[in-house]
């Protein structure tokens, strides 16, 4: 096995397991949030657009991102997209499972919405019940 092969190798095995084990430290997965908040606004989770991508939910007037919240800068540019997109405006659901280590993300999610005209919503697990 050539030095440049087992970096790889080693590299990929490393960056599986980090995945793995960020999405295991998770309350509920994405999609529980996404189909329950969606459902309860009436909207459609999951609009397939012409060019293939999916807005986590379509509502008469959004086009809604969801994401944790260390994923932040991702769903703020997925929601400006859908928004462009389907012609509503933009939208994230910021899922926050710990307030007191998500809250910076929360504080750059309220900047970036107020300058870009992005409405946004927080959501914890406790509105799960």
């Amino acid at each position: 096995m050539s030095l440049r092969f087992k970096l790889l190798y080693f590299s990929l095995i490393f960056f599986t397991f980090t995945i793995t084990s960020c999405e295991s430290a998770r309350l509920y997965k994405e999609k529980v949030y996404q189909n329950y908040w969606c459902q309860k606004v009436c909207g459609v989770s999951e609009y397939k657009l012409p060019q293939g991508q999916r807005v986590d939910c379509l509502t008469k007037s959004h086009a809604i991102e969801f994401d944790f919240a260390n994923k932040v800068y991702e769903g703020i540019g997925q929601a400006l997209y859908y928004a462009s997109a389907t012609g509503l405006k933009p939208g994230v659901v910021l899922i926050v499972e710990n307030m007191q280590k998500d809250e910076k993300y929360l504080d750059i999610l309220k900047v970036v919405s107020n300058l870009n005209g992005i409405d946004f919503w927080v959501m914890k697990p406790e509105d799960m019940k």
